[in-house]
């Protein structure tokens, strides 16, 4: 059968990753041999995750970034992604639709998975990201957003929320996919992260 010792995918969990994310099963395939050739037990740790992480920002401390996006994508809560876990991760960060990219990033803010977004996961989330920004690229952001605390408050302000208010998901979505400043703001910078797998 298709475990995860076996070396071949299951076909349902085939079937199902081709639905959900238009891979092919020849990707599919390829990318489950190299995911177990790097992770023998079909699994992967937060601390596995945090090395390959680390690949992309020789310079920078992505750590604490890793761990919250691992935490997003641990859906079962188990502390490990399986195959699955991982390729819908891959999807949803490189070629998801930009709803689901959306609900993602909703989940990565949420920190403490209540469902609802506080000020202070924002700033907790935002303080990760600025680990990954060399001081040379802080010095290139604009005034208002040169700290994690100044950002934070940067984006609080668009959502129009007072310090104590919580911003549930249809909130967050609506409110990002009408103002693309919001979008630049809560996300680690692209061309950046594209620039390093480029160069990797």
């Amino acid at each position: 059968m298709g475990n995860s010792k076996s070396g071949a995918l299951s076909k349902e969990i085939l079937e199902e990753l081709q639905l959900n994310t238009k891979f092919s099963e020849e990707e599919l395939s390829s990318w489950y041999q190299s995911f177990l050739k790097d992770c023998p037990s079909g699994r992967i740790t937060q601390q596995q995750f945090q090395s390959i992480y680390a690949k992309f920002f020789p310079d920078t401390d992505p750590k604490a970034y890793a761990q919250h996006v691992f935490r997003s994508f641990d859906s079962n809560l188990d502390g490990t992604l399986d195959f699955k876990e991982y390729v819908i991760a891959l999807h949803m960060t490189t070629a998801g639709k930009t709803n689901q990219k959306l609900e993602w990033a909703f989940s990565l803010y949420d920190v403490d998975g209540n469902g609802t977004i506080s000020k202070n996961e924002v700033l907790e989330i935002v303080m990760a990201i600025f680990k990954m920004i060399t001081p040379e690229d802080v010095k290139l952001l604009p005034e208002d957003e040169n700290t994690p605390e100044k950002r934070a408050e940067k984006i609080w302000k668009y959502f129009g929320k007072s310090d104590d208010d919580k911003l549930t998901e249809k909130e967050f979505i609506e409110g990002t996919l009408a103002n693309k400043e919001i979008l630049r703001l809560i996300q680690f910078e692209p061309q950046k992260v594209k620039e390093k797998i480029k160069n990797a």
